[in-house]
């Protein structure tokens, strides 16, 4: 089902980088917009207006307000309990600095504004949240003396507390576990361990991993109980998920689709880092639990691999979520998936069939061009000397001759290759997003058969429109001239020669597409729009230039023989003729042109396709083209809560993803309503 059986829109302002700060005039707008006190004739905001009205937060009527004044702090520099739209603004900005998880973080616990946080800040601040109370820290451990000091007095600056906030997230863990193992044996049971983690180390986990918590345990420790060992080791390799990707990468040389054995990764993580052999086997665990296989390929590091980027796309029109999870992917919504690749599809076949028309107009007059069997008929030398004389006898205009017909067949046939391909593709993934090569080879293919629908009739009234021109003072022949002389039937005339070169085609070209657009991503696996061109115009070179012998067949059976020129019936018989009587290099005619043409028009469309998919997204729970999204560090936030919010500009986009981070990341969850008052007892 379609959420609310609507689609959720939501303007982006993305670029290459980090967030745009934004509009001042239009930030102050808002501000007002929200601000409800009045003091002086200069307007403020209560915690209530920004947290609960602007953020969005804690609505409920029975909402915690001292997590409320504890978040609205954050703003509050001056912790005079009014938010001035300096503050407004001056967060707005913190929010756009790479480190804003840390920088947030710092300001929700220096309470009093001095730019250093004190023991008891931060201890007032941790006492309040979820975790504490669940399972509290020792404030008088070792651990916080080495901080702040034997006495406790000692402050720490800015700096100093990002080090602590990550240490002390992870000592929290490790004090966790000793409170678990009651006996002292260095062991705890598989749902404490389930505990833990869920609770102190949620930001590492992945849906697939937090399903698998147990059964990860029962295989890699054969039984219910968890070593201290294995428990570091498990938080090891969640934190190091980039640095296993460079591990794999190293072992395959940058393939991202090679299988690779425990063995194989071992030998590589020795040659690269310190990764332990326990943290492998988890690996491997963890792998064979989720996908059933003792090997490895790039998308299954991906399935467990936390979340910890922004996603940043080149420029993002518009964005609507057709729905909230994979899991209400129904049919609708996959027919929905498929009209949006279609309609996509056709403006990319449709520009691309611009660009490269000329090319395909010198192309089909050379292999038109026979020898041998009529004299005084070799009328151009070879695609340059072709396309000069065009130019001289039929003007600019005439290497656009036909492309009306062109571009109205053109933007249905594109349309359904590409749409077939990524549905069959779709088909043919499982749920990690791994493709085999059998099953790209046999998308391309099926690909290349449907378009034959739309190809075959579109190809014989171009091909004949642009062979029209060849001969001074004919008749003028237009296109819905050919359509009514050759009739439903006569539109397909030549279709097995058609579907002999468009299935080969498609077969070779979106494999070679897909594995060279991974080639040519960056190490994060983004393709920029330059290596997409790059990538289909590569493609093109050998699936055009080893289906010519089909195209010069089916342009022989489609074209209208002149008196004097041999005829042909059939795909066999037009095959054996041109052997017999041009030998077999006249197969080969117009291969350059056919390469030229090809090669960047399928560069061109592919570009337009997968840019159109960037500028325009839908999420319908489905597959996205690889290499879309441009990844940027952000100290440990998921772009998943981010905000649709049309009043979230500039750095209130990531406000959500940031506090929700803080939570997450250091298990700073704060309570979300207030606590029942207790009974009185009667007297």
């Amino acid at each position: 089902m379609l959420r609310d059986s609507l689609f959720i829109r939501a303007s982006c302002q993305e670029g290459s980088g980090y967030l745009k700060r934004a509009n001042p005039e239009r930030l102050h707008e808002i501000f007002n917009q929200y601000a409800t006190q009045e003091k002086d004739g200069e307007r403020f905001m209560t915690p209530a207006d920004f947290v609960r009205s602007y953020l969005g937060l804690y609505t409920n009527a029975d909402y915690n307000p001292d997590s409320v004044n504890l978040l609205a702090g954050i703003v509050d520099t001056s912790k005079d309990g009014l938010i001035s739209f300096a503050e407004f603004q001056a967060f707005e900005g913190l929010l756009c600095v790479p480190d804003a998880l840390y920088k947030t973080a710092f300001q929700l616990f220096d309470t009093n504004g001095n730019g250093m946080v004190a023991f008891e800040e931060f201890a007032e601040v941790m006492r309040k949240t979820e975790l504490h109370q669940r399972l509290p820290f020792d404030m008088n451990g070792s651990f916080i003396k080495l901080y702040f000091g034997k006495d406790k007095k000692r402050l720490i600056t800015y700096g100093e507390f990002s080090q602590f906030l990550h240490d002390f997230h992870e000592e929290y863990a490790t004090e966790a576990f000793k409170k678990f193992d009651k006996n002292g044996d260095g062991f705890i049971t598989a749902a404490d361990f389930q505990d833990i983690m869920l609770n102190i180390k949620s930001h590492l986990l992945t849906k697939e991993v937090q399903k698998n918590l147990i059964a990860a345990v029962s295989t890699g420790q054969g039984g219910r109980n968890v070593s201290f060992p294995y428990f570091m080791a498990f938080n090891s390799l969640l934190n190091n998920m980039e640095l296993i990707k460079r591990i794999y990468l190293n072992a395959t040389g940058d393939h991202r689709y090679q299988e690779v054995t425990k063995e194989e990764f071992l030998h590589s993580a020795q040659m690269m880092s310190q990764i332990t052999p326990l943290e492998v086997d988890i690996l491997y665990h963890l792998c064979d639990l989720l996908h059933q296989t003792s090997k490895i390929i790039y998308n299954d590091l991906t399935a467990i691999t936390p979340e910890q980027y922004f996603k940043h796309i080149t420029k993002r029109l518009a964005e609507i979520k057709a729905v909230s999870s994979p899991e209400e992917r129904g049919i609708v919504t996959q027919i929905l998936e498929s009209s949006y690749r279609f309609v996509l599809g056709s403006i990319g076949g449709a520009v691309g069939a611009t660009v490269v028309y000329p090319i395909d107009l010198v192309k089909t007059r050379m292999q038109n061009q026979r020898t041998g069997s009529f004299i005084g008929e070799l009328m151009y030398k070879n695609s340059f000397d072709c396309c000069k004389k065009v130019l001289r006898h039929e003007g600019f205009s005439g290497l656009y001759r036909g492309l009306v017909p062109q571009l109205m067949g053109v933007a249905p046939e594109k349309a359904i290759k590409l749409t077939v391909n990524d549905f069959v593709r779709d088909k043919f993934m499982d749920k990690n997003g791994n493709l085999p090569l059998t099953g790209e080879i046999l998308s391309g293919a099926c690909a290349g058969g449907s378009q034959v629908i739309f190809t075959n009739p579109l190809e014989i009234v171009k091909i004949r429109l642009q062979v029209a021109g060849e001969i001074a003072g004919g008749q003028k022949v237009r296109a819905w001239t050919v359509v009514k002389e050759l009739g439903l039937f006569g539109l397909y005339k030549g279709a097995r020669a058609c579907l002999l070169r468009d299935v080969p085609f498609s077969a070779i070209y979106f494999p070679m597409y897909a594995h060279t657009k991974s080639k040519l991503a960056d190490e994060g696996g983004y393709n920029t729009p330059l290596s997409l061109l790059m990538a289909g115009a590569i493609a093109g070179v050998p699936a055009a230039a080893l289906v010519t012998p089909a195209d010069v067949i089916k342009t022989r059976l489609q074209v209208v023989a002149r008196e004097g020129q041999t005829t042909y019936n059939g795909l066999t018989d037009c095959a054996r003729k041109i052997w017999k009587e041009e030998g077999v290099r006249a197969f080969w005619k117009g291969a350059t042109a056919r390469v030229f043409r090809s090669s960047p028009q399928f560069g061109v469309t592919l570009f337009t396709y997968e840019l159109l998919q960037r500028l325009f997204v839908v999420d319908f729970g489905g597959s996205r083209p690889a290499g879309s999204d441009l990844k940027v560090p952000a100290m440990g936030v998921a772009d998943e809560i981010k905000s649709t919010n049309r009043d979230h500009i500039g750095g209130y986009e990531v406000a959500l993803p940031i506090l929700t981070g803080i939570e997450t990341k250091f298990g700073l969850c704060l309570p979300r309503f207030q606590a029942a008052p207790r009974s009185q007892p009667t007297k």
